[in-house]
């Protein structure tokens, strides 16, 4: 005997395993997001399920993160890392196995939220299957994408459509930023239900470590001006644009550049990392540019708290979670004007904003900032205020559950 209930949920996050570590690869800000959520929402009574593919032997199938919440791994394909890009033809398997779990749980998702496109696919069967109602988070949109990069994946026409159909299609779309909510009306479609419900940060993790105990823990010189970069290595992330800049700076001299992530070798972010490695060698930055590898949740505060500004050159990021772990931290951001950095950050009150792609922009900004250090520690404090007001994974939850619950108390569709 199969029961529903109602405060059971499943969050889908086919590609970004909330459990994974952060900063291997392809696991980043939709990771974040996920976990912290699925985590926040079992505070507020939800029974979680968080489903993602499992991509190794070695990961364990379920993964209990705390009372009532726990990341499910399917086998969907080989149990192996795939490529994204490479992961549609696998996608009716993990239905299959969501189903499967299901009947043997002896527990029904009334709701799923899936996360990206792929997980959106996997959502809309559901819905037709057994009436769950769908909401959808995109994390990037498809449409956005393509504009900035030179080669058109094979995916590409699949995604598209697949993105415009959930968008018709789902219950709700959350956006995280009012950005990312116009992307969708002006380049996906008019039709659907959408809200704007940010993306969050622990704001009890950072901003409570001291510039002078963080540099000392990293071995920092306590008067170097420091620059960070925290993300994956991928072309899109614009850490060329940090480096170039940097290299033009008129305080190059006094500046320890941290360029913060992991990566595997041969695989795209290693190709990657040594794209950007070569041209720090050519630029001569050897000598004051750092890079640390995968940075570990625990040691991240260190790192933002040792920072004096934190770049994120992203050509496009629908929110941009970086940039609010650094405002929490007190930490004046420069960003690309794109996205939903253009929420998250506030010009000449949080951090300074720049057209993408510009290194002369943004070598001016990273200079304005470091060049005056009233207005940098003012920033960071008007930072810290923003995030503590609007960011907290708490109240992000507390959104998301006013939005299920509005939703389950209306009648399922079943096709």
């Amino acid at each position: 005997m199969v029961t529903t209930s109602k405060k059971h949920i499943a969050l889908i996050s086919v590609h970004g395993d909330p459990a994974i570590e952060i900063g291997k690869e392809e696991a980043g800000g939709q990771n974040v997001y996920v976990r912290q959520v699925g985590e926040a929402l079992a505070k507020q009574g939800w029974h979680v399920d968080m489903f993602t593919r499992k991509a190794s032997p070695d990961q364990l199938d379920i993964v209990e993160h705390s009372p009532n919440c726990r990341t499910i791994r399917l086998t969907a394909g080989p149990v192996e890392f795939i490529p994204r890009d490479n992961l549609f033809e696998y996608l009716p398997t993990v239905v299959e196995q969501i189903l499967k779990f299901q009947q043997e749980s002896g527990v029904t998702y009334p709701l799923v939220h899936t996360n990206y496109w792929l997980s959106s696919w996997v959502g809309m069967q559901l819905k037709k299957i057994q009436g769950s109602k769908q909401v959808h988070t995109y994390h990037s949109l498809g449409a956005v994408k393509y504009q900035s990069v030179t080669t058109i994946p094979l995916i590409a026409a699949t995604r598209l459509a697949t993105e415009k159909a959930v968008l018709e299609t789902a219950d709700r779309i959350v956006a995280t930023s009012p950005q990312e909510k116009e992307h969708m009306r002006t380049m996906v479609s008019t039709k659907g239900n959408i809200d704007i419900i940010p993306c969050g940060t622990d704001v009890r993790r950072y901003g409570s470590i001291k510039r002078q105990e963080a540099r000392a823990k990293l071995g920092i010189n306590p008067d170097a001006k420091v620059v960070l970069y925290v993300g994956r290595f991928d072309y899109r992330k614009g850490i060329e644009t940090l480096v170039r800049a940097v290299n033009l700076s008129q305080l190059r001299s006094n500046i320890q550049l941290i360029i913060g992530g992991g990566s595997r070798p041969n695989q795209s972010d290693g190709i990657e990392r040594d794209r950007i490695e070569r041209i720090v060698d050519e630029l001569g930055m050897r000598e004051f540019t750092t890079f640390p590898g995968r940075i570990s949740q625990q040691e991240l505060p260190y790192y933002y708290g040792a920072a004096d500004v934190c770049v994120v050159p992203s050509h496009y990021e629908p929110f941009g979670l970086v940039a609010i772990e650094a405002m929490a931290s007190g930490i004046p951001v420069v960003a690309s004007d794109v996205g939903g950095l253009q929420f998250t950050v506030v010009p000449k009150e949080t951090g300074l904003l720049c057209p993408p792609q510009d290194e002369v922009a943004f070598a001016g900004a990273i200079d304005s900032i470091l060049s005056i250090p009233e207005w940098r520690l003012e920033m960071g404090q008007n930072a810290r205020a923003r995030v503590e007001k609007m960011f907290s994974w708490d109240g992000v939850a507390t959104q998301l559950s006013e939005l299920y619950t509005q939703l389950l108390k209306q009648p399922a569709e079943v096709a």
